[in-house]
């Protein structure tokens, strides 16, 4: 993020709501900024809204109890794991710091995977429960950036988004984040232009 994401009382209350539409756990976790091309929404105010955050992506059922300094490690990962991400689409080279932040993150024990009644599900270890969420955050990262899902990353074509996602189309030229929602508007748009040109 290039800016300073935007103070709490600046924030319309539409974009304080979290996007899942990513396709996988970190890239959810960046779109925990909104409208990063204009606004910079930042939606993880409190330490409460990344609480919130774990248990909305489903990642936990009881999340961690998060800390100011936990608040700022989380934001400091978030921003590592965008600049990485950019610089996959672009086909750049991993800035060295953004990689440090990232191992940094991954090398904590991550969420504990139990079984309960037939289902598996993540808990928290006894202690460093901070740690442990952030660090599965920062695995499901390099596991992405690292692996064949790399070249499916793209950034939403539309002009009023630019979220990142995973492109999961069999052809791999999925151009939006959301068919039905970026994808439409587009559409609607096109339409709309191809109409003018024709009734001018």
């Amino acid at each position: 993020m290039n800016a300073e994401a935007s103070i709490p009382g600046e924030v319309p209350a539409g974009e304080l709501r979290f996007n899942f539409r990513s396709g996988r756990l970190c890239l959810a976790f960046v779109a925990t900024v909104g409208e990063r091309w204009r606004g910079c929404y930042e939606r993880l105010r409190e330490p409460d809204d990344l609480a919130r955050w774990y248990r909305e992506a489903g990642l936990l059922q009881e999340a961690p109890a998060v800390t100011p300094s936990g608040l700022d490690a989380a934001r400091a990962l978030r921003e590592a794991v965008h600049r990485l991400a950019c610089a996959v689409v672009a086909g750049e080279p991993p800035a060295p710091g953004d990689e440090a932040v990232l191992n940094a993150a991954a090398a904590a024990p991550p969420l504990v995977p139990v079984l309960s009644a037939g289902a598996g599900r993540l808990t928290l270890p006894r202690t460093r429960g901070q740690q442990a969420a952030l660090s599965t955050v920062a695995r499901d990262a390099i596991d992405l950036f690292s692996g064949p899902a790399a070249t499916r990353l793209r950034a939403c074509a539309s002009p009023e988004c630019a979220l990142l996602f995973v492109d999961t189309s069999r052809p791999g030229r999925r151009r939006w984040c959301s068919s039905d929602a970026c994808g439409g508007r587009d559409r609607a748009a096109a339409y709309r232009r191809r109409r003018a040109a024709a009734d001018g």
